[in-house]
């Protein structure tokens, strides 16, 4: 059932802007969940992933895993993790590229733009 008159509900229409989607809308669709105690303290859901913010994967074959993030590729819509590498047949290791829907952050790197973002999502002040 159509909610609103100013989206469409066409799922080609849905699709292009999703992979068309510019930087800006990349961070919010790049959000994950926070952790129990983390959505406890700051009264808020979910945050746009970010470097340095450490999270635990959910999801998939590294379910369990813990690490900092290490980068946000946004051109591919992917999260890499400083201790997830894959070895390649030359010995080099390559990080892997997971997706934010299938991580929870744990930990917080708070600045002061991430407390305003906190303050106005959520009303709590982040110390």
């Amino acid at each position: 059932m159509k909610v609103s008159n100013q989206v469409s509900s066409s799922r080609s229409k849905s699709r292009k802007a999703h992979f068309t989607a510019p930087s800006s809308v990349r961070r919010v669709i790049m959000s994950a969940p926070l952790s129990k105690e983390l959505r406890e303290k700051y009264n808020v859901r979910a945050l746009p992933i970010r470097r340095d913010d450490v999270v635990q994967v959910v999801r998939g074959s590294h379910k369990g895993r813990e690490g900092k993030v290490t980068s946000v590729y946004r051109l591919k819509f992917a999260v890499q993790i400083e201790k997830l590498t894959k070895e390649k047949a030359s010995g080099a290791g390559i990080p892997l590229n997971l997706a934010a829907s299938n991580l929870v952050i744990t930990e917080l790197k708070l600045d002061n733009d991430r407390k305003a973002i906190l303050k106005r999502k959520g009303g709590v002040d982040a110390e």
